[in-house]
C-alpha cells in the first residue's frame, strides 16, 4: 500500500503558508487530497457529494494561474474544503440529509461559503450530517452513516459528524461546522479535533429572519487552534445583511496566540455537582487533562453556578421547540412530505404548536438566571471547562443513547444536556482532545471564556496543545496501519 501523501498531513497554515511561497502548487494539493479521500472516504462515508475531478484539478490550475500573475484570493488560496450539508453552496447538492432536498441545488452561496470561497478555498464536496441536523449522531436517509474516525463500529457524534471525521482522516485541512446543543464540540470530541462555538453574531449568517434570535452559531473546526484562527478570520466579522453581527473584520483572529498562563483562574464544571449523568470513564479521561492545564501554571478548581440546571434545561427544551419546530412545518403540513420527516422533527413541530408565548418568555428568563450565574463564575475564574459529551461514540446502529449510566434520557437530544446547557449561556466554547479511555475512545474537553473573549479560548487552547497535542500524537487506526 502506497505512504500516505506528507502533503495531506500537513496543517492548514502551513500548506495555505507553502501554497502562498509556491513551494507546493494547487495542483498537487489538491491530487494529494482527492487521492487520500479516494483512498478513505468509502471506508468512513464523511464527504459526500464529492465534486468531479476533473472540474476540481481546473480550478487548482487556475488558482495556481493566479499566484504565478502575482494574485492571491486570500488565506484558503487553493485549500481544498467541503461545506458541512446544511449550507448552500452554488451549483452544488444541498440535502440537509432529507429525501424531501435529494435533488435540491442551490443558485447562490450561503454567507460563509461566500466569504470562503472569495478567501480562495474550492469546493469539493459537502461534509454529512444528520437530518436537518437534528441529534449528534451523523446518519440519514440520502448519504447514510458517517463512521468514527476512531471506531469505525461507533457514531461519528453530530452534527457536524462528517467534518470532523474528514478532519481526523486528513482528507480536508480545515472544515465548518454549526453548533446548537455541541454539534461542533461532540463530533470534535469523539475524533480528537478541535471545534469552536463561538459567541452569537460573530460569524455571521443572513436567511430569511435575520432578527428572531437563535441559540444555533456557525464556527470553524480544525486540528489545532492555529488553524481554527485561521478560518475563523474568513468567517467572522460584520455582515449588513445579518444586522445583528458584531462590529469589526475577522482579521484580529491572525493575530498571536501565544500568552503565559501562570496563575490563570479555571473552573471545573464536571457533572454539575451530580446533576448530569456520565458514562464511567468520562470524567476520569477528563480530570486528567486538567494536569495540563496546571502545567501551564494554572489553577483548576471545581465549581458550580448559583442557578437550577433543571430548569435551565426545561427552558432548553422549550426555546428549542420554538426555534426549530416552524423550521419543519411547511413540511409537516404536506401528508406526503410529514411521511418523509424523522421522527425528532415531527417531535419539535408537534412540541411548537403547544407552546404558548407566555411559556416561551418564561423560559427566556429561566435560561436569563442561569447565563447570568455562569457568567458570575468569571468574576472569580478566567475560564471553565467541562466534558464534550457525557458518554463515550455509540454503537452506530443506535438511534441515540437511551439510557446514561442507568438514567434513562426522554428524549433524543437529553444524552447531551450537559452540554445544552453551555449552550444556553452564550459563551464562546471550544473544543480540544482530552484523550481517550481504555479502548482507544476519544473525548474532548470545552474550554469555555465569558462572551466575545474568543481569543482568550484560542489562546489557552493553543497553550495545552503546546503541552500536550492529542491531535497530532494519536492518529485514527486507518492512518496509523
Amino acid at each position: 500500500m502506497s505512504p500516505i501523501s506528507d502533503i495531506v498531513m500537513m496543517g492548514a497554515r502551513a500548506l495555505a503558508a507553502a501554497i502562498a511561497a509556491r513551494k507546493l502548487s494547487c495542483a498537487d494539493v489538491m491530487t494529494a487530497y482527492l487521492d487520500h479521500i479516494d483512498r478513505f472516504n468509502p471506508q468512513v462515508n464523511a464527504i459526500v457529494a464529492l465534486q468531479e475531478r476533473g472540474d476540481l484539478m481546473a480550478q487548482a490550475q487556475e488558482r495556481d494561474a493566479q499566484l504565478a500573475r502575482g494574485e492571491s484570493m486570500g488565506p484558503l488560496h487553493g485549500l481544498p474544503h467541503a461545506v458541512k450539508d446544511i449550507l448552500a453552496v452554488k451549483g452544488m447538492p444541498m440535502t440537509y440529509g432529507s429525501p424531501i432536498f435529494k435533488d435540491f441545488v442551490p443558485a447562490a452561496d450561503s454567507l460563509p461559503v461566500e466569504r470562503m470561497r472569495a478567501a480562495g478555498a474550492i469546493f469539493v464536496g459537502k461534509t454529512n450530517t444528520p437530518e436537518f441536523a437534528l441529534g449528534s449522531h451523523t446518519v440519514n436517509p440520502v448519504y447514510g452513516a458517517t463512521r468514527n474516525a476512531y471506531d469505525l463500529n461507533r457514531s461519528a457524534g453530530g452534527s457536524s459528524g462528517g467534518a470532523a471525521v474528514a478532519l481526523a482522516l486528513r482528507m480536508l485541512p480545515l472544515a465548518d461546522g454549526t453548533d446548537y446543543g455541541g454539534s461542533l464540540r461532540n463530533p470534535a470530541g469523539w475524533n480528537n479535533v478541535l471545534g469552536f462555538r463561538t459567541s452569537a453574531g460573530l460569524v455571521p449568517m443572513a436567511g430569511e429572519d435575520v432578527w428572531s434570535p437563535s441559540i444555533s452559531v456557525t464556527g470553524p473546526m480544525a486540528r489545532s487552534a492555529a488553524d481554527l484562527a485561521l478560518l475563523l478570520s474568513v468567517m467572522a466579522g460584520h455582515d449588513l445583511r445579518s444586522p445583528q453581527s458584531l462590529p469589526g473584520s475577522g482579521e484580529r483572529f491572525l493575530e498571536s496566540l501565544d500568552r503565559d498562563f501562570k496563575g490563570a483562574r479555571i473552573g471545573w464544571l464536571g457533572n454539575l455537582n451530580g446533576w448530569a449523568p456520565y458514562e464511567p470513564g468520562v470524567l476520569e479521561v477528563c480530570q486528567s487533562a486538567l494536569t495540563t492545564f496546571e502545567s501551564l501554571g494554572a489553577r483548576v478548581e471545581a465549581v458550580m453556578p448559583e442557578a437550577s440546571p433543571e430548569q435551565a434545561w426545561k427552558a432548553f427544551i422549550k426555546i428549542r421547540q420554538w426555534q426549530q419546530g416552524p423550521n419543519f412545518q411547511i413540511h409537516y403540513n404536506n401528508p406526503a412530505r410529514r411521511a418523509l420527516l424523522k421522527p425528532e422533527a415531527i417531535w419539535e413541530v408537534e412540541e411548537s404548536m403547544k407552546l404558548s408565548a407566555f411559556e416561551v418568555a418564561n423560559a427566556s428568563a429561566a435560561r436569563t438566571r442561569w447565563s447570568n450565574a455562569v457568567q458570575h463564575l468569571f468574576h472569580d475564574h478566567d475560564f471553565l471547562v467541562m466534558p464534550t459529551a457525557q458518554i463515550f461514540a455509540f454503537d452506530i446502529a443506535e438511534d441515540w443513547p437511551h439510557e446514561i449510566a442507568g438514567q434513562a434520557m426522554q428524549t433524543y437530544h437529553e444524552w447531551m444536556k450537559a452540554v445544552c446547557l453551555i449552550s444556553l449561556t452564550g459563551c464562546p466554547s471550544l473544543a480540544v482532545p482530552a484523550g481517550f479511555d481504555g479502548r482507544g475512545l476519544a473525548m474532548g474537553l470545552q474550554i469555555i471564556a465569558p462572551i466575545h473573549h474568543e481569543m482568550d479560548c484560542l489562546k489557552l487552547a493553543h497553550a495545552y496543545e503546546g503541552a500536550k497535542n492529542w491531535a497530532a500524537d494519536v492518529l485514527p487506526p486507518l492512518l496509523r496501519a
